[in-house]
């Protein structure tokens, strides 16, 4: 009879043997995306509203975002720094998570 903790999985992208709960523990990991904190630490997650702390030049759209705007619903894209949201106007906007606070 065999347990999981005798089973080797090898991981292509270490190039390392792995044990079958090792190789589980990493995928969870991987599928749970990077972690996207705001200009204070806060964690933040699909949908949340965050709030500007500093006033942003949007390149294309000739405006100017004010600190305080308030952006509804934003969306994580898989880069630990970078969210996509919607503002009035402003389509396929892509801000740093640096430059917001969670609301």
């Amino acid at each position: 009879m065999t347990s999981d903790d005798e089973d080797y999985i090898y991981d292509e992208a270490s190039g390392e043997w792995l044990s079958a709960v090792d190789a589980r523990e990493r995928a969870a990991v991987a599928a749970a995306g990077p972690e996207v904190r705001d200009a204070v630490g806060n964690l933040l997650t699909d949908g949340d509203s965050v709030v500007l702390v500093k006033d942003l030049t949007v390149k294309g759209a000739g405006q100017t975002l004010k600190v305080g705007t308030v952006i509804k619903s934003i969306r994580l894209t898989g880069d630990d720094q970078e969210i996509d949201c919607r503002h009035d106007g402003i389509k396929g906007l892509v801000l740093r998570a640096e430059f917001v606070r969670k609301r």
